[in-house]
């Protein structure tokens, strides 16, 4: 056999693979990809315009694809560039935390960046609480939350090589290690002059009213949502927003009815002009949970991390989490 073995798919490890690969290049398809212009991303990473038109010279023949097509006076984003601009950010988040894991991790004196994916809701409930334990015991340390959405979560594994949690409740992810935060419930929430609803909403009125609905989608929606399809209520869904904190202002004023988190209702100002309305069906619990890649199982930056957000978790809701 040839000094380089071969893997079980017969083709050479991912060591031999790369050799070959300038992966600078990685830098330049992403400020490529993100500006879609040769002449932005040459100044944003210093460069000459010919130094990087010859860096998207070799990416187009690695790929076999032109990446970037004109159109006018504008570049476009062919279908493959498209799939690779999510997953370069991904690739480079993964690269700078191995080039920043350090022999002896000192919160105190860490300089990395944290990232968390989470929805508004997770970060209005506990964003201040992560945040104020990083700034005493990691002032250093810069904590980045980025906005969950369908296609994350449908890549969880894979994003979380790049990121180092995602805050989301059950239902959603699987066969990833997690930890639980807390408890909440969904109610139901109408404009404070809505008179057609009284001091709760039937199953009638959940039929009829029209809805403001988060995450609404074949793919994407939240567990309620898919509670009362399952109890044969179909929303007639009149909005479709993808932030809970955006809900309140497309329910105030009108007919409709949204659902939204207790702890969320809670938090949200006088000013809003809405009110939570338990209803006759039974929308169910939800449990948060943060959710990580298990090749970080026992990395002692990671396992700080969570337990600053298992802490803030406890800080807010008076309670602790279960691991697995």
């Amino acid at each position: 056999m040839d000094a380089i073995s071969l893997d079980a798919a017969g083709s050479a490890p991912m060591a031999s693979r790369l050799v070959n690969l300038d992966l600078n290049l990685l830098v330049a398809l992403d400020a490529l990809l993100q500006s879609r212009s040769v002449t932005k991303a040459a100044a944003h990473m210093r460069l000459s315009q010919p130094a990087l038109s010859a860096s998207l010279a070799k990416l187009r023949r690695h790929f076999d694809d032109p990446l970037l097509s004109r159109r006018g006076n504008e570049y476009t984003l062919t279908p493959l560039a498209l799939q690779l601009r999510e997953r370069i950010r991904t690739v480079l988040a993964g690269v700078e935390r191995v080039f920043a894991a350090e022999p002896v991790f000192d919160p105190a004196s860490s300089t990395r960046e944290v990232r968390i994916i989470a929805s508004d809701y997770s970060i209005a409930v506990l964003g201040a609480a992560i945040a104020g334990i990083l700034a005493r015991e990691a002032p250093g340390m810069r904590l980045h939350f980025t906005a969950n959405t369908p296609s994350l979560i449908e890549e969880a594994e894979r994003v979380l090589v790049g990121a180092d949690l995602i805050l989301m409740p059950h239902g959603f992810l699987t066969d990833l290690p997690h930890t639980d935060l807390h408890d909440d419930r969904w109610t139901c929430v109408v404009a404070e002059s809505n008179s057609e609803v009284g001091d709760e909403l039937t199953e009638e009125q959940l039929r009829a009213l029209p809805w403001v609905m988060t995450f609404h989608s074949p793919t994407a929606s939240t567990p309620a949502a898919r509670h009362l399809r399952m109890l044969g209520i179909e929303p007639r869904v009149e909005v479709v927003t993808e932030q809970f904190l955006t809900v309140p202002a497309l329910v105030a004023g009108t007919r409709r009815v949204a659902l939204l988190q207790e702890r969320l209702v809670r938090l949200l100002p006088a000013g809003f002009a809405v009110r939570a309305v338990p209803s006759t069906v039974d929308l169910g619990a939800m449990v948060e949970a943060m959710w990580w890649h298990p090749v970080n199982d026992h990395d002692p930056e990671h396992e700080f991390l969570r337990d600053v957000v298992l802490r803030a978790a406890v800080a807010v809701a008076g309670t602790g989490g279960a691991s697995r």
